[in-house]
């Protein structure tokens, strides 16, 4: 009875880490929908930002990546 107490919280903590997996898809959309705004807006200026673009979807994807690890750690730890 024990074990399967201690694998459901494991269970759920992975589900609550992965959480943020999706977390990070909807943040790579807001940069992206803000970075194009701003381009159609001033489209001179578009070229110069377009670093900070990946700069923004790099962080956004990292945070992403870093709760998918957690929840893999919490399901596989022992």
């Amino acid at each position: 009875m024990e074990g399967n107490i201690a694998q459901l919280g494991q269970f759920i903590g992975a589900g609550l880490g992965a959480i943020g997996s999706g977390l990070a898809a909807i943040g790579v959309g807001n940069v992206a929908a803000n970075y194009l705004a701003g381009a159609l807006r001033n489209p001179s200026a578009a070229a110069s930002q377009t670093a900070t673009l990946f700069i923004g979807l790099a962080f956004a994807e990292a945070l992403g990546i870093f709760s998918f690890l957690v929840a893999l750690l919490l399901m596989f730890a022992v």
